[in-house]
């Protein structure tokens, strides 16, 4: 049964982290709802996101019951303090939940959804510890590793070149040079055959032993709850993601789960950013948290 659209308000809400005033916007239907969906922003983004995906999403979810709350992280868009990458916002989204419970009284669990490196920091976020995690919706995750990087653009764009005509055609009108072509290819070959990270043991510089792509698997393994990875069909992140899933034998563990769902938008790039693809994405994240329960 398809329920139709009803009431909802945006709600701006002020929370704290680390000393420092955190802005997030709430949108929230007319009736409560036992879960609601937090956006992980990713990228150098704040809480609208690239071209207002974030809030498409979060209205349509609220327009059908579902509460979703987008923030800033400490230090992005009006949120005080230093800038931090995906790696340190743990603190930052362990705060936003506690603001989300406390606009929507109803709530007792949510749904972590995030695109590029906020997906990674919904797989690094230690959900296992946190019993107010449900699931998880990851969009076009960010695995990325400079072999992994000349991988995908040897095996998806020279392969692509060199069997194009029109490519041959520029290369004999002298359209194309040669030896900065050559170059290229030769410095990805030389990077495709590097070690990849995760074959070498890393202590970083913040405490946390190994490559994040290696963490983000071991943090989805062993999280609980379903989970749902949507994946670009025009987005070299999306392949890269695919590749690393196929040759890391951590990444096999994590997606071998009966209840991970991976959905493929084939023409969509790494945003969403074509005609009614926000909203598209936004509509398989509703369909797919009512096939979960998760909605109704």
């Amino acid at each position: 049964m398809s329920y139709p659209p009803q009431g909802w308000r945006d709600r701006a809400v002020l929370f704290e982290c680390a000393g420092e005033s955190l802005v997030g916007v709430v949108s929230v239907p007319e009736a409560e709802a036992e879960v609601g969906v937090l956006v992980i922003v990713g990228g150098p983004q704040y809480r609208a996101g690239s071209h207002r995906q974030f809030v498409v999403l979060a209205r349509h979810l609220a327009a059908r019951g579902v509460p979703c709350m987008r923030f800033d992280y400490r230090g992005m868009g009006d949120s005080t303090g230093p800038a931090r990458d995906f790696e340190s916002v743990d603190d930052d989204v362990d705060a936003a939940i506690g603001a989300f419970l406390r606009a929507c009284p109803g709530l007792k669990q949510i749904v972590l959804w995030g695109l590029c490196d906020g997906a990674s920091a919904a797989c690094l976020y230690p959900a296992g510890k946190d019993p107010r995690v449900a699931a998880a919706v990851l969009l076009n995750p960010w695995v990325h590793t400079q072999a992994g990087e000349a991988k995908v653009f040897l095996k998806h764009y020279y392969l692509q070149r060199i069997t194009d005509p029109s490519f041959w055609k520029k290369f004999g009108s002298g359209q194309v040079s040669l030896l900065k072509s050559l170059g290229s290819l030769f410095s990805f070959v030389r990077a495709a055959g590097r070690k990849a990270p995760a074959d070498i043991p890393v202590e970083a510089a913040n405490g946390r032993s190994g490559p994040f792509p290696e963490r983000m698997a071991q943090g989805l393994a062993s999280r609980k709850g379903p989970v749902a990875i949507f994946l670009s069909g025009r987005d070299y992140v999306a392949r890269e993601f695919d590749d690393a899933c196929k040759a890391n034998a951590e990444w096999r563990k994590a997606l071998d789960r009966s209840d991970l769902e991976i959905t493929r938008f084939a023409d969509a790039d790494h945003t969403f950013s074509g005609p009614g693809e926000a909203q598209a994405v936004a509509e398989a994240t509703h369909a797919w948290l009512r096939a979960r329960a998760l909605a109704r």
